[in-house]
């Protein structure tokens, strides 16, 4: 057999020769990419992360988000090489607060990956939902895989994720509530189909995100309404879709979208809201899990019906996105 090709002009350049090579192998959608391979592009990467713009901008999809997640996933850059880039970089270290934290719950989530294995899969507790196990369903289902459910902000989010393999950290945040929440579809699955096109994607915070979602590793579960989505997308879904202000599945305030997508849980009822959908990482204020114990790390933003609620879990851009 001859030795394999090393360089090539670009990316699709690369597609094509494995496609070549390998006909017979299984072959998902290959993301086209946003991320340039190898220690030359991830050192050019890091040495433009602004943390005083992340820190103020990250929130909104055409934010300041640092694009780092795949070199890191990847072993291309370290978290200790990040933060002190970072470090450096900053004029003060308040203006590195936001973006260190972020690298902080990384290597939490690898710290309990490391020390739990496949149970990275399983419920770490029982859903506070209100619905049986049995109910959430094992697919997700072909109208989201293709990007046909005529939700402009769920289609073009599917189609994204497929085509260049990044999501911004809110997007993900919303499919994951609209499958598990609005579709009742069991995280695992959600999550599959993440891993399956991301090309930052790894098991610990990816599964463990899905699971602060679903209310498996959190206080509350996360989901966020129509006033939010259209805010840190400055409109961008919205403004083009045919239930805009008409029959949106997420219109509504927090409290009537608990109410209609947590009728059995009395205890999200009548103890306050669960997660939501604010100025934070996802804007939301569902609890987060510490070690050894829950935190409901929530503080007010703002008014309870403007979606201005956070939490500082979900004031991270998941994992430094």
């Amino acid at each position: 057999m001859s030795d394999m090709r090393h360089t090539f002009t670009d990316r699709a350049d690369l597609i094509a020769y494995l496609r070549a090579e390998f006909p017979n192998a299984t072959e998902p959608d290959v993301p086209t990419g946003y991320a340039r391979g190898g220690r030359a592009a991830a050192e050019a990467a890091l040495a433009a992360v602004d943390p005083a713009r992340y820190g103020a901008t990250r929130n909104f999809l055409d934010g300041a988000v640092t694009r780092l997640a795949p070199y890191i996933r990847h072993g291309v850059l370290t978290l200790a090489e990040v933060r002190d880039a970072t470090m450096q970089q900053a004029h003060a270290h308040q203006e590195t607060a936001k973006l260190i934290s972020e690298l902080g719950w990384r290597d939490y989530f690898q710290r309990i990956y490391a020390e739990i294995g496949d149970r990275i899969w399983h419920d770490r507790e029982p859903a506070r939902t209100g619905f049986a196990p049995h109910v959430y369903r094992d697919a997700v289902p072909d109208e989201v895989l293709s990007g046909t459910t005529t939700l402009v902000c769920m289609d073009e989010i599917s189609g994204d994720l497929r085509r260049t393999g990044y999501l911004h950290n809110h997007q993900r945040l919303w499919m994951a509530a609209y499958l598990i929440h609005w579709r009742h579809v069991r995280w695992q699955a959600a999550a599959r189909w993440f891993l399956q096109h991301l090309l930052c994607g790894d098991p610990a915070s990816n599964n463990l995100s899905f699971q602060w979602v679903a209310s498996t590793f959190a206080a509350k579960p996360y989901i966020f309404n129509r006033e939010a989505l259209e805010k840190f997308t400055r409109g961008v879904y919205c403004r083009r879709c045919p239930h805009y202000r008409n029959d949106c599945p997420f219109e509504g305030t927090y409290e009537e979208l608990t109410a209609r997508l947590f009728p059995h849980a009395p205890d999200l009822q009548e103890g306050g809201q669960s997660g939501q959908s604010g100025q934070g990482r996802g804007g939301g204020n569902s609890g987060r899990h510490e070690p050894q114990r829950h935190a409901n790390r929530g503080d007010s933003g703002g008014g309870k019906h403007s979606g201005e609620q956070r939490s500082r879990r979900d004031d991270r851009e998941e994992r430094t996105r």
